[in-house]
């Protein structure tokens, strides 16, 4: 039922796309570009939605009081703690350990301004949980979203950097100023 829900907005109502060739993971980081607007994590839920699948979004723990942590667990955020002694990454990987199903949304930017120096937390979170990458390019242009890319993260982080920026080179934002791959 959530499906067909999603699937009625994010196609009849808002008019956008799919190109969707990877696999549906059990579990993996999807590392989703560009994100130029408030308006990226509202379509990328219902994306994802659509095409069948739940995936999870990290955000301050401080946003979960009620009743807005309600709402945001309800689609799936995941409160971080910022002043635990254990790593971002070591509590990510963590919840990976936890679950038998989990999909981890990451915009790679940490931002929604132009940033050429793309966080790498995603890639390490996916490399010390030994899950793949999976790519998911927003095309506000065409109205089309694309994720016809994975990886396993080799330990390489450079070589895998430069491919899966070179994924999003194409892609056009929202606001497509706000994005950048950098040199690659």
């Amino acid at each position: 039922m959530k499906q067909k829900i999603y699937s009625f907005i994010y196609y009849k109502i808002l008019g956008w796309k799919t190109n969707v060739t990877v696999p549906n993971f059990d579990k993996c980081v999807v590392c989703a570009a560009p994100h130029t607007s408030n308006l990226d994590l509202f379509i990328g839920k219902l994306y994802y939605g659509a095409i069948g699948r739940k995936t999870s979004f990290m955000m301050k723990k401080d946003w979960f009081f009620f009743p807005l942590g309600l709402i945001f667990k309800a689609v799936g955020g995941i409160p971080v703690d910022r002043s635990r002694k254990t790593s971002l990454v070591d509590q990510m990987v963590a919840v990976f350990a936890q679950k038998k199903i989990f999909h981890l949304s990451i915009t790679p930017e940490g931002t929604r301004k132009a940033n050429p120096n793309w966080k790498k937390g995603f890639y390490y979170i996916a490399l010390k949980a030994n899950v793949p990458i999976v790519l998911i390019g927003i095309d506000y242009t065409t109205k089309t979203i694309t994720s016809t890319k994975s990886l396993m993260p080799s330990g390489d982080i450079e070589a895998d950097m430069k491919e899966i920026k070179l994924y999003f080179k194409d892609f056009k934002g929202k606001h497509p100023e706000n994005f950048t791959i950098g040199n690659v």
